[in-house]
């Protein structure tokens, strides 16, 4: 990676280091509003890629594991819990019955639907932390002390 780099000076590595406290403390926060909602994280992510498609079809079980970052075979393991815990449903396509489709059920939508809402209103909440730390003034010189 050749990015020019500049000198960061310590109210930079404050607001690094606060910015990614945040997002710790976000994903935390995210973990357990889902538990609270009876699912694991990974569930809940299946849910929302699963409703992100925003097509007619179904996505496949291939479309999936792309989406989530996983192996083939880890996200039909996913898909199974989800499936059992009564979230998703799998179905042939119609065109080629070789094809998997998953669909969230009403238990799904609505777990999904209750998760949404909250995390749109705690991101809304960060947005605003995140804007103050996209303003970063980059000094040429450091102010960084001596060691």
């Amino acid at each position: 990676m050749n990015t020019p780099t500049r000198r960061l000076n310590d109210t930079n590595y404050r607001e690094l280091a606060a910015f990614r406290r945040e997002l710790r403390r976000y994903l935390r926060w995210a973990e357990e509003r889902a538990a609270e909602a009876g699912v694991t994280p990974a569930q809940h992510q299946l849910l929302l890629a699963i409703r992100a498609q925003g097509r007619q079809a179904a996505p496949t079980m291939g479309e999936l594991a792309e989406e989530l970052g996983l192996r083939h075979h880890s996200a039909v393991g996913l898909v199974d819990r989800a499936q059992s815990a009564g979230l998703v449903a799998r179905r042939a396509d119609a065109a080629d019955q070789r094809v998997v489709r998953v669909s969230l059920t009403d238990e799904g939508r609505r777990c999904l639907r209750r998760l949404a809402g909250l995390h749109v209103a705690e991101l809304g909440r960060l947005g605003a932390q995140i804007q103050e730390f996209s303003r970063f003034d980059l000094d040429e010189e450091s102010d960084e002390r001596p060691g």
